[in-house]
C-alpha cells in the first residue's frame, strides 16, 4: 500500500512538472546586452528585439561608475510619455545613480502591468535627448512565454 502511495506521489509531482513549462517564469534582462546602459545604443530597437516582457521579469543596468575615461550615467523612471519624448527630468523619479551600475548592476523588477519610461538623466537629460538612453517597457500580465 506504501509503495503504491509513494509511486503516485512521484507520478502527480512528475505529471506538474510537465504541465507546467519551464517557459512559465520571469526572466532576467542585461539592457542592451553585451553594449549595456551607454551613449548612443538604440534601446527602442533592444526592446523590440528582447521583448515582450511579462511581470516579474527584471532589467538589469550595467554601467561604469564615472571616472577619467567614462562619463557617468543613471536610470530615471519619468512620470509619462509627454515627459519621456522630452526628457523633461523634473518630476522624473532616479531608480539608480551613477555608481548603483557597477559590477553586477542595478537590477529593476517589472512589478507593475503599466508603461515604464526609463532614461539616462546625465547631462541635464542630453543622454536621454541625443544619446537615444531612453526606452519603454509595459509588461504583459502573465509569464508564461509561447
Amino acid at each position: 500500500m506504501e509503495a503504491r502511495m509513494a509511486t503516485a506521489a512521484v507520478l502527480v509531482l512528475l505529471a506538474l512538472v510537465l504541465v507546467v513549462p519551464e517557459a512559465c517564469r520571469a526572466e532576467r534582462f542585461v539592457v542592451g546586452d553585451a553594449a549595456r546602459w551607454t551613449w548612443g545604443y538604440n534601446y527602442t530597437d533592444w526592446v523590440i528585439r528582447k521583448g515582450p516582457f511579462f511581470q516579474d521579469d527584471s532589467l538589469v543596468f550595467t554601467y561604469d561608475p564615472p571616472n577619467a575615461t567614462t562619463h557617468a550615467h543613471s536610470v530615471y523612471m519619468m512620470r509619462n510619455l509627454a515627459d519621456y519624448q522630452s526628457c523633461n527630468l523634473k518630476t522624473a523619479k532616479l531608480v539608480a545613480g551613477v555608481t548603483e551600475g557597477a559590477g553586477a548592476g542595478f537590477e529593476f523588477v517589472l512589478k507593475k502591468r503599466k508603461m515604464h519610461y526609463f532614461v539616462c538623466g546625465e547631462r541635464q537629460g542630453l543622454h536621454c535627448t541625443a544619446g537615444q538612453m531612453k526606452f519603454i517597457v509595459k509588461p504583459k500580465s502573465s509569464v508564461c512565454r509561447d
